[in-house]
């Protein structure tokens, strides 16, 4: 098991965002959290990442407690996390040339990893000359690169039009399928937490969330985002996830 939540606990001040968290996550899964906005999605990813501790319980990675931050661990965020004054070259190299990698082999290897997002011709275009898409995957080969074993993903394409959302899911997907790195990915969109992961774990309306329901998804791979969701066993677990899901955001909305 790779990661795992041990009946956890977060509270900020008098505050509960989480309590009583029980997850595990296994080497080569991916994972996606749905939830109801304040339901302490992206809490439970920065306690993966290392950069909050629990409160009470304990995360532990690979079997053994997790202590300061996570070593495995790459993270991807809502946000554009690449520096506006670097080339999509450069950006991507930056993660090689913090772990010592002298720049020459760092561009070398980024050249590669643009060329494997699909952005080969533009390594030296700057990021306010990239669309939000070329953006994404200027932001994915960044984490990409340094070969983490963990991928933490929050909200990563909620940005992108409908359209390039759907290739940027894709491209995740064929990307994953070659190595078949851990993924914890955190959305609001529960047709892409079904169309991405193997299982989808609902989290209920906060204060004081937790999981209250872990689905399987026995769909097939590789998939086609666009194509998996017209298939009657998305459809049917579309229905028996939001069936759940659905009293949680309207008890959220309700505390609003």
């Amino acid at each position: 098991m790779l990661l795992e939540f041990r009946d956890v606990s977060v509270a900020f001040g008098g505050y509960v965002a989480v309590e009583g968290v029980s997850l595990r996550v296994a080497q080569g899964e991916f994972v996606s959290l749905v939830g109801p906005t304040g339901c302490g999605k992206s809490t439970l990813l920065n306690l993966a990442a290392g950069l909050l501790s629990p409160s009470r319980g304990e995360v532990r990675l690979a079997g053994q407690p997790l202590r300061g931050l996570n070593p495995v661990a790459g993270y991807l965020f809502q946000q554009d996390a690449i520096l506006p004054w670097k080339t999509a070259l450069d950006n991507v190299a930056l993660p090689l040339v913090f772990r010592g990698v002298p720049w020459r082999e760092a561009r070398e290897r980024a050249r590669a990893w643009l060329a494997k997002v699909g952005l080969g011709a533009f390594p030296g275009h700057f990021p306010h000359q990239l669309s939000g898409g070329m953006r994404k995957r200027v932001g994915l080969a960044q984490v990409l690169i340094a070969n983490p074993q963990l991928l933490l993903m929050d909200e990563p394409f909620s940005a992108l039009d409908v359209q390039t959302r759907q290739l940027m899911e894709n491209e995740l997907l064929r990307l994953w399928q070659e190595d078949r790195k851990t993924v914890l990915f955190v959305t609001h969109d529960l047709e892409e937490a079904i169309a991405l992961s193997d299982r989808v774990v609902v989290m209920s309306a906060g204060p004081r969330s937790r999981p209250i329901g872990d689905f399987p998804i026995p769909l097939p791979r590789p998939r086609d985002v666009a194509e998996i969701r017209l298939t009657p066993e998305f459809l049917r677990l579309h229905r028996e996830i939001w069936d759940l899901l659905r009293g949680e955001v309207m008890r959220a909305h309700a505390r609003a």
